[in-house]
């Protein structure tokens, strides 16, 4: 079970959970390993090719069906107790089959079942073998309303995850001159050491270095290319605290003179991700925070430069709702988080981007970085 995370946390998840499952008419949630199945148990597993489910009714505790080699795994890492092995030689569905009973799910009936958003097919199927009159959903349309805004552990989580971003990124500007001759792929592995050792567990995502043209392709991780004087270099990068991601984007020269119309292009980017983050507060549309903060690029020329969603919410994935994008009318709610990050990207010459994680709060919003935003390295 996550370190700094309690039995109280994950029975209230359940609860919530189970309050969305009664409210959706759906009478059992079967979760895979995912985040989801992290969010409800604090077991983090990734995906094997044997059965490994929690089995979560209307009402009662969840119940583990897990192969023999997991029990013991299982037991330590999280906190549901009801944890029913099976060994090589047994078939799984039939444990599966009575916890179905014991949760008082009628495989004869027509049940509602919600099946977690990434199961693999294989498994889904054996399901339907054993619920043959089921009708099937995503596990999502219970778990995603609960997990959208953040409890209390998650946000500590965060924004513990956001202080280390913001110590490495300092750490990354006062190196200055001495990154001008780096490869991307060097510097990328340095911030990745720097994300450890101030407390990660290791990156959220691939490290993202580019330099001069390649900062213009805005998922171009990091390369060969040698860091030039006066390159533009978009640093993208966070870790994994407690297991939740960090997220920030600066976009630094180290040492010379940048190229010409970066620095007004680097202007109305920062204006731009300043209007998107005040535009962030309760009942205010998902996407009426990306139209502000578009509009301050369009309004400069560059509209057709900035390509991408203005931002994303974040929790145990990096990626997830709710999305800042044009048309999402989600309104945003307290304890929501989400990137907020324009950018004008100019092909063969350079790109800028600046991102924050922003909370939402009762009365507007809270940013998760604070590291400086300006674009000299001093």
């Amino acid at each position: 079970m996550t370190e700094h995370f309690d039995e109280a946390v994950f029975r209230d998840r359940t609860d919530r959970v189970q309050d969305a499952l009664r409210a959706a008419d759906a009478d059992l949630a079967v979760l895979f390993p995912s985040s989801n199945l992290d969010y409800v148990s604090g077991f983090d597993e990734e995906p094997a090719e044997r059965h490994l489910f929690l089995l979560l009714g209307r009402t009662g505790d969840p119940v583990f069906v897990v192969p023999d080699l997991y029990e013991t795994q299982v037991r330590h890492e999280s906190w549901v107790a009801d944890v029913r092995a099976y060994g090589d030689g047994e078939d799984p569905m039939r444990v599966v089959a009575g916890v179905l009973d014991d949760l008082g799910v009628d495989s004869g009936s027509a049940p509602r079942v919600l099946v977690d958003d990434s199961m693999w097919a294989t498994f889904t199927q054996d399901l339907r073998d054993v619920l043959p009159g089921a009708s099937w959903g995503l596990a999502s349309e219970a778990l995603e309303p609960v997990r959208v805004r953040k409890d209390d552990a998650e946000l500590a989580a965060l924004r513990r995850a956001g202080a280390v971003a913001d110590d490495v990124s300092e750490w990354v500007r006062a190196r200055g001159e001495d990154v001008v001759g780096m490869t991307e792929s060097d510097l990328a592995g340095e911030l990745e050491r720097e994300l450890r050792e101030r407390g990660a567990s290791g990156p959220a995502f691939p490290v993202i270095v580019g330099s001069g043209p390649n900062g213009a392709m805005p998922h171009h991780t990091h390369g060969d290319r040698v860091i030039e004087r006066g390159d533009p270099v978009v640093l993208d990068f966070g870790g994994f605290v407690d297991g939740y991601p960090g997220d920030q984007t600066r976009t630094v020269v180290f040492a010379g003179d940048p190229p010409d119309e970066f620095e007004r292009v680097h202007e109305v980017v920062r204006d731009a991700q300043q209007a998107g983050v005040e535009a962030v507060e309760p009942g205010v549309e998902a996407g009426a925070v990306d139209a502000a903060a578009r509009a301050v690029i369009e309004a400069a020329g560059y509209g057709d430069a900035f390509f991408h969603r203005t931002g994303h919410g974040v929790g145990l994935d990096v990626h997830e709702p709710p999305y800042v994008v044009d048309g999402n009318d989600r309104e945003l709610e307290p304890g929501m988080v989400c990137s907020i990050e324009p950018g004008v990207y100019l092909e063969d010459r350079f790109g800028v981007r600046i991102e924050d994680l922003v909370v939402v709060t009762e009365d507007g919003c809270e940013r998760l970085n604070d590291s400086p935003r300006g674009w000299r390295a001093e």
